[in-house]
């Protein structure tokens, strides 16, 4: 099931006056974090670093379905309790693909994943 949830928009301020705004699913990934936003903002800049983004291009690049899936579902489960929908949708659609062990072209949803990563990384940097 895709995540789901009330809708607030969080801005970030980035080097001086340049402001990203992110149009998240923070309602619940903040209650999760008990209202602090410091402590939301210190675990998305952990998730971008997760270990299991490379697990997972590793994994489909071997034909390992069953690691992908495991690195899939785990990334799954961070980007839906921290509300990173954008992250989270491509992630999700491939774990789902991967649990079905479907024969397909994994790339685009691996391109899609890291490009997502690679612009909230650039905003958290």
């Amino acid at each position: 099931m895709k995540h789901t949830g009330s809708k607030s928009t969080i801005t970030i301020a980035i080097v001086g006056s340049i402001i990203f705004a992110l149009d998240l699913m923070t309602d619940d990934a903040l209650t999760r974090c008990m209202g602090n936003e410091s402590f939301y903002f210190k675990l998305i800049g952990k998730a971008v670093e997760d270990k299991n983004f490379t697990v997972l291009e590793e994994a489909v690049a071997a034909h390992d379905l069953d690691a992908a899936f495991e690195a899939a579902h785990s990334l799954k489960g961070v980007m839906g309790n921290l509300a990173l929908t954008p992250i989270y949708d491509p992630v999700y659609e491939i774990t789902e693909l991967l649990r079905a062990r479907t024969e397909t072209d994994y790339a685009p949803y691996l391109q899609t994943i890291a490009e997502k990563r690679s612009e909230l990384a650039a905003l958290l940097s």
